[in-house]
């Protein structure tokens, strides 16, 4: 990743082990590249916090809302850190091209499957984009359990769980296939939350 990103993330290394010290297993779990990690999503720091919890070699990038990119110096950093924007309610292919690109350059790339921030688990149904892209680029689906509670100075775990292989028909599957596989990848991520062994 570029200067920027190792700088930002000397910074909030030690900030995010203060104020949120993360507690991350399953790392071994996770390709060098061409991994699509789809985390449970309740808070404006789970992108922050799982970027902390991964190498700072790993390079991911994150499809993140469109309005963000729209803050000054907050967009410009988002871009910086690795993120590119998506219009959410939209069928938005530049975003899809991005994201697309993104796997086949050997990069990795991060989707929040419910597409926004929510307080409980079933609150809104994934989007099946997130599996459209993870099937034409052949990424290594990676399910993601990031805890809900973000109380200051208490452990946030981070979990990131075993690839999950899709079953799909033809050579890009159905629209109701997308469906259940991205239901399938946002169960499976807060699964990991309720499993004692990764508790």
């Amino acid at each position: 990743m570029n200067r920027f990103y190792h700088f930002a993330y000397a910074i909030l290394q030690p900030v995010s082990r203060l104020f949120h010290p993360l507690r991350v297993s399953g790392l071994e779990h996770l390709p060098l590249h061409g991994a699509l990690l789809c985390p449970n999503h309740c808070s404006n720091w789970d992108p922050v916090l799982v970027e902390l919890a991964l190498p700072v070699n790993y390079r991911l990038h994150i499809m993140a809302k469109e309005s963000l990119f729209r803050i000054p110096i907050l967009g410009w950093v988002i871009r910086k850190l690795g993120g590119f924007p998506v219009s959410r309610g939209n069928s938005d292919l530049q975003a899809v091209k991005t994201a697309i690109g993104v796997i086949r350059s050997g990069d990795n790339l991060m989707i929040f499957p419910e597409g926004t921030r929510v307080d409980r688990e079933g609150e809104v149904r994934p989007k099946g984009g997130v599996a459209m892209i993870g099937i034409r680029t052949g990424a290594v689906l990676i399910p993601v359990f990031i805890d809900r509670d973000k109380r200051l100075f208490h452990p946030v775990r981070i979990i990131f769980g075993e690839p999950y292989e899709p079953v799909y028909t033809g050579r890009h599957g159905t629209a109701e296939e997308m469906q259940e596989i991205a239901d399938t990848i946002l169960r499976k991520a807060y699964d990991l939350g309720r499993s004692p062994v990764c508790g």
